[in-house]
């Protein structure tokens, strides 16, 4: 009886010694925020570094592909995303069966209609290749930046969900091609002309100024492009993650957004 009152203390004692190390460990771990490559991730790196003053430790995982970073924040690889508007987010969680959640806004993303060979795009010949987005919500973004272009009209009620099925004139008989997002600056040596989102646009050095159409009115282009932080429905209320937001929303990062990218990435708060 007595050898195990002894074993069950000595237990005890290893459990309470071992907790401080467990939530130590548990602490040091970094909280891992996944982007897609270019500014965005800029953007987060410099709230890293920040963070980490305030004792937050944060991994910044770049993806390539769009539908990575949800893919791997429903699977737990990583804590929390920023790449995509609402609008994305809906539509891969209806998809997909995503239980994910939009928290704050981050960033203003205005977008563009590009072109290497046209200044206008009443220059655009017939029968010319025009490129899109190849997901639904950007592709619907992209229909609506080609309407306000002249380039082709939608049904009037096509709004974000706006598909090419919804074309219901088209006078120049152009050839609409899906592409992945990334993927949209390198199309422009073989199309006459596609849309590419800010962040795209930065790292092939595309001027939104010189764009033959851009979503120029905050105000009015707000809803499509504003991204927002996403996170796991259980993870919503993480202390680590509100704590990386609240950082991220401050005025430091607010101040090097709009150094570093003079106006064509706004912070949204």
């Amino acid at each position: 009886m007595k050898a195990a009152s002894r074993f069950l203390i000595f237990s005890l004692s290893v459990l309470a010694l071992s907790l401080p190390a467990l939530q130590a460990n548990a602490a040091d771990k970094p909280l891992k925020v996944g982007v897609s490559a270019g500014p965005y991730g800029d953007i987060l790196r410099e709230t890293a570094r920040l963070s980490e003053k305030e004792g937050l430790k944060a991994e910044i995982i770049e993806f390539s592909d769009w539908n990575q970073p949800n893919a791997a924040l429903q699977a737990g690889d990583i804590d929390l995303n920023n790449f995509q508007h609402r609008f994305y987010l809906a539509n891969q969680s209806k998809a997909r069966g995503y239980k994910l959640s939009a928290l704050d806004e981050s960033i203003l993303v205005p977008a563009g209609v590009f072109s290497k060979k046209y200044t206008k795009a009443s220059d655009i010949p017939d029968g010319a290749k025009i490129a899109i987005p190849n997901d639904p919500t950007n592709a619907a973004r992209a229909l609506l930046l080609f309407q306000t272009a002249g380039l082709l009209k939608l049904k009037t009620d096509a709004g974000l969900s706006a598909s090419i099925l919804d074309v219901t004139e088209n006078p120049k008989k152009l050839q609409i091609v899906e592409i992945d997002a990334a993927q949209l600056p390198r199309s422009l040596d073989d199309v006459a002309a596609a849309f590419v989102s800010s962040n795209y646009a930065y790292l092939a050095g595309l001027d939104l100024n010189k764009a033959l159409a851009a979503e120029t009115s905050v105000i009015e282009a707000k809803p499509y492009y504003t991204l927002v932080f996403v996170a796991r429905d259980d993870r919503k209320d993480d202390s680590q993650i509100k704590k990386f937001i609240s950082i991220y929303r401050s005025q430091p990062v607010k101040d090097f957004i709009r150094t570093k990218f003079n106006g064509s990435i706004l912070a949204a708060w």
